[in-house]
This record gives C-alpha cells, structure tokens and sequence, in this order.
C-alpha cells in the first residue's frame, strides 16, 4: 500500500522466520488529528507482538489499519508479503484501489476486540461457523465440526447451543476467539481483549490467549495486562503519541527501559 512519497524507515528483522506483517511509515489521520506518525513494526511466523501505551497513543488505530477496517493516511502494509493497494478518492481520502483483495486480506487475519461482537441473534456455535460457511464457503458440516473443537478448546464445549445473552463477558470473549479461529488466520490481532471484562473474568480470557502463544500462534496483542505481555510476548512496541517510542524484547522494555516515557509510563501501570 503505497500512497505518498513519504521516505520510508527501514524497520529491523528479528530473524529469518517468513513476515506474516509488514508495517512501514504509517500515518492516519482524521482530520486535523494526526493519529500515526510514522509507525513501523514487523511480525514474523510465531512471534507475539505486544503493544503497549497509553490512552490516545494510536494503538487500536494501528490494529485497524492492518485488518483495513480503517485506511491508513499513507505508508505500507503488507500481509503474508502481499501489499495493501490503496488509491485516493475524488476527495484526496485513500480508498481500497480492489475490495477483492481487502476480503482475501482480511481472511488471513484473525480479529478479536474489545466488546467481543458475537451476533446477538445467533446460538455461539452458529456464531463461530457463519464466516466459514456464509463467506469462505466451507461445507456445513465441515464448519460444525471445526466449530466444536474450537469451543472445545476455549472451553466452552457445553455452550455450542446458548446464546451471548447468557454467557458471562469472559465466555462471550472465549467465544469471540473462537469464532476467529474458525478462519484458520495467518496472524490474530486482539485489541485491548480484557478491558471489557469484570477482573475475576480476565485470567480465564488470557488463558486461552497464552495457551495459542505457546502453540506458535503468530499474534499482535494490544494489551493493558503488563504481566501478562511481558509473560507471552516475544517483542514488545511502546506507542507513544502515534510514535513508537522504544520497542525490544520483553525482558528489556520491562526491565531495563530506555526511554523516560516509558520508565513513567510502567510506573504509572504497575
């Protein structure tokens, strides 16, 4: 996705894995707000990515560009070494230049939110096959049984037939993942996905997420849960007014920080 002349900022490769993300020189704005400055990040095949910052810092935003469900200002994004085409409208906004490729895009990622979005009218495990059947075309019963090893993997096997209405918020969100599997990703992008929940309902929700870290599972995570980062992630990014401020290695970012704004950030999250 190239849409200005902006130079673009080489960003470090961590090691010879395949990149499952590419994202070089972003900006976003809306308006006179300039969301992204500049940002870039990589994530290789099995790597979890944490991002981390305070309210404002553009993290969700940057999360959103990736799966296209907002078009970035200018920069590049590639996914699975493919990249964004995007072009500018009448306007002067950029737009999708091929909704076709935004629909193949978006099906190699995997996108969990905040308020867990499960279609109130659909039982969970209708929820979890409807992309599978209704959109990538796969058989019926084909789905239905994926669908049941999913729930059974976030532990939700007896809730295939109930309804969000009447799962607690950490049952809806385990679902919410599942349901994101079913796609078979190449990346999963979770965005800030306890911050919804009661706090006696989070371990129960990064559970699930650390036990797809340990599988290999190649995942961006934009989290509050500092413990739980520096736990799971293999490089964390520190977005810091729509700039990544330092980026590393868990064991650095938490123990020993470069950066005064993030020394002051970790003090004001612990």
């Amino acid at each position: 996705m190239t849409v200005s002349s902006a130079p673009r900022v080489p960003i470090p490769t961590r090691d010879a894995a395949a990149e499952a993300i590419h994202v070089e020189n972003l900006h976003k704005k809306f308006g006179q707000l300039h969301v992204l400055k500049g940002v870039s990040l990589s994530a290789r095949d099995g790597d979890v990515v944490a991002i981390i910052g305070g309210s404002g810092s553009g993290k969700s935003t940057l999360l959103r560009c990736i799966n296209c469900l907002e078009n970035p200002t200018s920069g590049i994004i590639r996914v699975n070494g493919e990249e964004i085409r995007l072009k500018a409208d009448s306007h002067g906004h950029t737009v999708p230049a091929d909704r076709r490729q935004i629909e193949r895009i978006r099906s190699r990622l995997g996108m969990v939110f905040q308020s867990f979005n499960l279609w109130s009218h659909m039982t969970l495990i209708d929820n979890v096959i409807e992309v599978p059947v209704h959109v990538l075309g796969v058989p019926r019963d084909k789905a239905v049984a994926e669908a049941e090893r999913l729930l059974a993997r976030v532990g939700l096997a007896e809730k295939r037939d109930v309804y969000p209405a009447f799962l607690s918020g950490g049952q809806q969100q385990r679902g919410a993942i599942a349901r994101a599997l079913a796609i078979q990703p190449r990346v999963m992008l979770f965005d800030e996905p306890t911050s919804a929940l009661d706090p006696e309902l989070v371990g129960e929700v990064l559970k699930v997420i650390g036990d797809l870290a340990r599988e290999g599972r190649t995942m961006i995570l934009v989290t509050h849960e500092m413990k739980f980062a520096r736990e799971v992630a293999t490089h964390v990014v520190y977005l810091c007014n729509g700039l990544v401020e330092e980026e590393g290695p868990p064991d650095r970012i938490f123990g020993a920080p470069q950066s005064e704004r993030l020394r002051q950030f970790l003090r004001n999250v612990a």
